[in-house]
């Protein structure tokens, strides 16, 4: 990428160097210094990128890794220290945000580093106190964290995903594992499969096991209420947010809101009862049709679960290029709690749609409760058609997502919005 920078420019890109450019070196692109040196640009480091960004060296950096959880975590931390007065920018799958301004579009879920200072950058100048960020496995795998310095560090769970790029569980786990060896304030879950982290200054949260961050008292049948237990102290929380998962999110969120800036605790109360969820995540689009991005086996389960005493007509998919594993687990996720199950396209990518549905398939009896449609748009159709008034219809894989890639081209498309679209026609030919 470019960032403008007086009569010059910064780039990560040796591609993108000519004379009086500056070239940030890190180690994604080291290898091609020499190279842009070549063509005449000057080569820097990233805390030379930093000062020149105009980077605020006392801006709090979050991070969150984890399999499920990272996006909607993140978006309740934002919102709330926004609301206790604490400016913050927010950064992940979803794009990069401060306030409700968008300053980065949708892309990786952690993006290469210079994007990532360019956003510090923005995040300074619009005097934000605070950045939290989504940090994958891919990211650390790759050191697009580089240089970057956390006041807190988060781990959500783990369970199985990405295993076309680290090959099995084990390689993945070390990856999320790496990001907790130093010491960092850090949140750890007690109840997620236990993950190695230095100990120094670590905190846990959890719900099953014993925990310095604790919930108790739980009711999930109507929104999350529940009683949070922080280190002694009692805080009554009353969430919109639906399930489980979310306790935990919210949970999570509280304990480093409290370690970092100790809020006022009725404050934090009402700030959490104002969150309203992330688009795409378990969003009723219309009624009794819900959409949301799971797409593992665990966060399958983990959604439907939290949807208890209704019949379910779920659309499941699975993304083409990626781990060929969890297909058939997530037919079986979806089929637990599935009344009726319409298997489809995700994004196929470069895959043949119909070796994915088989992948799928396999995980499973097909049975009168089980249905094919490719076309994920028909699908989607399909199932709004057969609903009755007792059932509801939840679309998973894709969430917010506005296209669909297929053979290398993303076309337009959006669960959200074609759910919209034959609602209304359907509500037309009644």
């Amino acid at each position: 990428m470019k960032i403008p920078f007086k009569d010059a420019f910064i780039t990560d890109n040796s591609n993108e160097c000519d004379k009086g450019a500056l070239f940030v070196k890190c180690a994604q692109n080291s290898r091609f210094a020499e190279e842009a040196q070549k063509k005449g640009a000057k080569i820097i480091s990233l805390s030379e990128c930093k000062e020149l960004l105009g980077v605020d060296k006392k801006l709090q950096i979050i991070g969150i890794t984890g399999t499920n959880g990272k996006t909607t975590t993140a978006a309740i931390i934002a919102h709330l220290l926004n609301a206790l007065g604490f400016k913050s920018a927010l950064c992940g799958t979803r794009g990069a945000f401060i306030g409700e301004q968008i300053i980065g579009e949708k892309g990786l879920t952690t993006a290469p580093i210079l994007q990532t200072l360019d956003y510090l950058a923005l995040a300074s100048k619009a005097g934000c106190k605070f950045f939290v960020m989504e940090v994958s496995s891919h990211a650390l795998v790759q050191k697009r964290i580089e240089s970057l310095q956390f006041v807190a560090k988060i781990f959500t769970n783990l369970t199985q995903d990405h295993l076309d790029f680290h090959k099995d569980l084990a390689h993945y786990q070390a990856a999320k594992e790496s990001f907790f060896t130093d010491e960092t304030l850090k949140f750890i879950n007690a109840d997620s499969v236990q993950i190695a982290y230095n100990p120094k200054n670590a905190l846990s949260y959890g719900i099953k096991h014993s925990a310095d961050y604790s919930a108790s008292e739980f009711d999930l049948n109507s929104g999350i209420k529940a009683t949070l237990n922080f280190k002694g102290e009692k805080v009554m929380i009353n969430s919109p947010l639906v399930g489980l998962f979310n306790l935990y999110n919210l949970l999570c969120a509280c304990a480093c809101i409290n370690e970092l800036v100790r809020p006022n605790l009725s404050a934090l109360q009402k700030a959490i009862s104002t969150f309203k969820g992330v688009s795409g995540r378990v969003e009723e689009v219309a009624e009794r049709a819900i959409v949301d991005f799971a797409h593992t086996p665990d966060g399958i389960e983990k959604v439907l679960e939290a949807l208890p005493n209704k019949k379910l007509i779920v659309v499941l998919g699975a993304g083409g290029d990626r781990d060929k594993t969890k297909r058939p687990l997530m037919a079986k996720a979806a089929k637990k709690f599935a009344h009726k199950l319409i298997i489809t396209s995700d994004n196929p990518r470069s895959e043949n749609p119909n070796d994915i549905i088989a992948d799928i398939l396999s995980g499973i009896s097909q049975d009168e409760s089980v249905f094919v449609e490719v076309d994920r748009k028909k699908a989607i159709e399909k199932a709004l058609t057969m609903q009755k008034d007792d059932e509801f219809v939840v679309i998973l894989g894709k969430g917010d997502e506005n296209y669909q890639e297929i053979k290398g081209v993303k076309y337009p498309f959006s669960d959200k919005d074609a759910v919209r679209e034959i609602t209304t026609n359907l509500k037309k030919d009644k």
